[in-house]
């Protein structure tokens, strides 16, 4: 089984032409900026909706003149199926990751994220198809296991969806055995339980949790949870998520057709992630970060998250390298960075931290404990139902 620094050479030696969609999203542009690191050949998409031309901006800071030049970006939606066709002709690879995210959106407005993330997968879907692409990675979702009480989630047990949003990630991926088992479409999807990192975006009304959380302690607001904080998440940092998308990609899944979970098989509840964040940035200058408020539950929201990530380590060689405690110290510097101008130092000052070690995040963890408890909670002020590639 190749390791991810295996496959990794193998892209170096012999590069391949990619389609990420979403490529101005947030795992999007983590997905582009580690290809182009790689020397590979990129086409994106994306309709800027939800993603930003600053990510595609920075990531174009982070790589040479000569990496930037083997990137193709077009403005363009995947629900025009003309616009798909034109993207992914030529391509090897196909990295799938444009859609409407939030469980709160899909309630508010289920036609949109219907219409986006089945419609447009299903262009997209025929797009490859008829392009002949070797292999069709999607971002699935952990929201799939809807109502299923078994902790940790195994990939052959889920049950009932709890919001739209949920229901069409499910769609997708039987769309996805549906064409493999049709037209021999080699078809991956990847279920992202919380993935959180840099350019993540902390704003509007489904911001995740995580950078929305941070934001607001540097802004001196207060955090408000939904329920009690016992409710419990599976956090993925980003380039654990990117790993799991080249492995996908480029191991042979014997099945033709399948579905990883991608976390770390670690619960952390919400007041367990508050402790994390505050001990971290106030044990780094960051002050006057004011206790939560905890409010009403919110509908829709799994209760407790937890992944089973052994088949993806089987099947895929995946490793994640990042658990939480270690995802935020690389994470919060790149936060505090970009979103705090309203707390002068404190990305220094994080930064900093970074460099000392986790230590302070470490002993967060022991001071909040480690159960993920079984009481029942919904989510947090931001969304912290099942981030995306937005």
């Amino acid at each position: 089984m190749p390791t991810f620094d295996d496959i990794q050479t193998a892209l170096r030696a012999h590069p391949r032409r990619w389609l990420i969609t979403g490529c101005a999203g947030f795992i999007g542009s983590n997905l582009l900026e580690t290809l182009l690191r790689l020397d590979q050949t990129v086409v994106g998409l994306d309709n800027l909706s939800t993603g930003f031309r600053h990510n595609l901006d920075e990531v174009r800071s982070l790589v040479t003149d000569s990496q930037w030049q083997r990137f193709t970006f077009l403005h363009g939606d995947i629900r025009d199926p003309r616009m798909c066709r034109q993207v992914v002709a030529g391509v090897d690879k196909v990295l799938h990751q444009a859609a409407l995210g939030s469980v709160p959106r899909s309630i508010a407005d289920p036609l949109a994220t219907s219409d986006t993330n089945i419609n447009g997968f299903l262009h997209m879907l025929v797009a490859a198809r008829d392009a002949q692409v070797s292999s069709f990675v999607y971002a699935a979702s952990s929201s799939t296991y809807g109502d299923h009480p078994d902790l940790p989630k195994v990939e052959e047990r889920i049950g009932k969806p709890l919001s739209p949003y949920a229901l069409t990630k499910y769609v997708n991926e039987l769309y996805a055995d549906v064409f493999f088992r049709c037209y021999g479409l080699r078809t991956v999807g990847l279920r992202y339980f919380n993935v959180f990192g840099k350019r993540q975006d902390p704003n509007g009304a489904y911001a995740a949790v995580i950078p929305r959380w941070i934001a607001s302690m540097l802004a001196g607001r207060q955090v408000q949870i939904h329920g009690d904080g016992s409710t419990s998440r599976d956090f993925c940092y980003v380039e654990n998520a990117v790993q799991a998308n080249l492995l996908a990609a480029m191991v042979p899944v014997d099945a033709g057709s399948a579905v990883y979970n991608v976390a770390v098989n670690e619960a952390t509840t919400l007041n367990q992630l508050f402790a994390y964040l505050k001990t971290i940035l106030t044990a780094h200058g960051v002050m006057a970060i004011m206790e939560p408020l905890h409010t009403a539950f919110r509908a829709g929201d799994v209760r407790h998250s937890q992944a089973d990530v052994s088949k993806a380590m089987r099947e895929l060689g995946y490793a994640p390298a990042y658990r939480i405690d270690a995802g935020l110290a690389a994470a919060v510097p790149w936060y505090c960075q970009h979103l705090g101008n309203s707390a002068p130092g404190a990305g220094a000052a994080v930064s900093a931290a970074v460099s000392a070690g986790v230590s302070a995040v470490a002993s967060a963890s022991a001071s909040a404990g480690a159960s993920a408890g079984n009481s029942a909670d919904v989510t947090a002020s931001a969304d912290v139902s099942h981030a995306h590639a937005g």
